[in-house]
C-alpha cells in the first residue's frame, strides 16, 4: 500500500448529500480551486474527507441517478467542480487547467477512479495507463464500496465496475480470460505505458469489431470495414489524430471510422 494510503475509502465530503447540495458544494470548491490555480498553478486539497461505511453505495454515472432528493455519494459530479474550476480560469487555460487538476488529483482514490470512469479525452495510450495505474495504487480501499454505473439498480463490486466501464481496454491491451481483471489491467496499463504506434495499431484491430458493431449505418460500410483500408489510414494519421486513438477506446474508434466515413463521400462527390 502507498505511504500514506488507508485501508477505508475516504471521499471529498462536497460529494456527499442531494444532488442539490452536491451540485453547490462542487461548485464551490471547483470556484476555490480556480482561485488558487491563478494564483499559483496548484490546487487546495477537500477541507473535510469522509469516510465510506463499507458496502456504502457510490453513484457513479449520471443516468443512474434517480433518487436526487435522497442524500448519496455522488462521484460523478467531480465533473461540476471541473466545470467552476474552468469558469474560474482564462479561457486560454482551461485545458491546462483541466489537465493540471487531473494530474494533481490521481493521487488521490476518489480522483483516480473518477478520471478513470469519465474517460475524459484526449484517450491516448499513455494517458490511460496512468488513469489505470491509478486506480490499481489505490485498489484496496476503493473495494470497499459498491457502485451504481450505467445500469439501473445494479450495485458493482469495484472488479465489476471496471469490466463494465474498461472491458475495451483489457480486451485491446489483454486479451486473456483466465486472469483477473486486476492482473488484466495491471498488464494493459504496462503495455500501454511502452506502447510504440505499431502496438497501438494492433488493439486498435483486436478492438475494432466492437467499433464495428457498434458504429451504426456507414455510407461507404465496405470500404471503412476492410482492414487494408483501416491499416493505411492508420498509418498514415497526422500524430495529433493518432494520439487520440492510440488507446484502442471503442468511443475514439467510432469517431474514426465516421471520420473516414464522411471522407469517402467528400472523395465520392468531387
Amino acid at each position: 500500500m502507498a505511504s500514506g494510503q488507508t485501508s477505508s475509502l475516504q471521499l471529498p465530503s462536497f460529494l456527499h448529500g442531494t444532488f442539490r447540495s452536491v451540485q453547490q458544494k462542487t461548485r464551490r470548491d471547483g470556484s476555490r480551486c480556480g482561485e488558487q490555480y491563478r494564483e499559483d498553478g496548484t490546487f487546495p486539497v477537500p477541507r473535510q474527507m469522509l469516510e465510506v461505511a463499507p458496502g456504502e453505495i457510490v453513484v457513479a454515472h449520471e443516468v443512474v441517478d434517480l433518487q436526487r432528493e435522497h442524500p448519496a455519494w455522488r462521484l460523478y459530479m467531480v465533473s461540476n467542480v471541473i466545470d467552476g474550476l474552468l469558469d474560474a480560469v482564462d479561457s486560454k487555460n482551461t485545458l491546462p487547467a483541466r489537465d493540471a487538476y487531473e494530474a494533481a488529483f490521481l493521487e488521490t482514490a476518489w480522483g483516480a477512479l473518477y478520471f478513470t470512469l469519465a474517460q475524459m479525452g484526449p484517450v491516448s495510450a499513455e494517458r490511460t495507463a496512468r488513469r489505470l495505474q491509478a486506480v490499481l495504487r489505490f485498489w484496496e480501499p476503493l473495494q470497499c464500496a459498491r457502485y451504481l454505473f450505467k445500469k439501473l439498480g445494479m450495485a458493482h463490486t469495484l472488479e465489476e465496475l471496471m469490466v463494465a466501464s474498461c472491458d475495451w481496454a483489457m480486451d485491446a491491451w489483454c486479451p486473456l480470460g483466465e486472469v483477473s481483471v486486476r492482473e488484466r489491467l495491471e498488464m494493459a496499463a504496462q503495455r500501454m505505458e511502452k506502447a510504440t504506434r505499431e502496438d497501438c495499431i494492433d488493439a486498435i484491430f483486436r478492438e475494432m469489431p466492437r467499433a464495428l458493431a457498434h458504429v451504426g449505418e456507414l455510407k461507404h460500410w465496405k470500404v471503412v470495414a476492410d482492414p487494408d483500408f483501416q491499416r493505411e489510414r492508420l498509418t498514415t494519421l497526422d500524430p495529433r489524430s493518432f494520439e487520440r486513438v492510440s488507446a484502442a477506446c471503442t468511443a475514439d474508434l467510432l469517431w474514426l471510422l465516421t471520420r473516414w466515413d464522411r471522407d469517402e463521400v467528400s472523395i465520392a462527390t468531387l
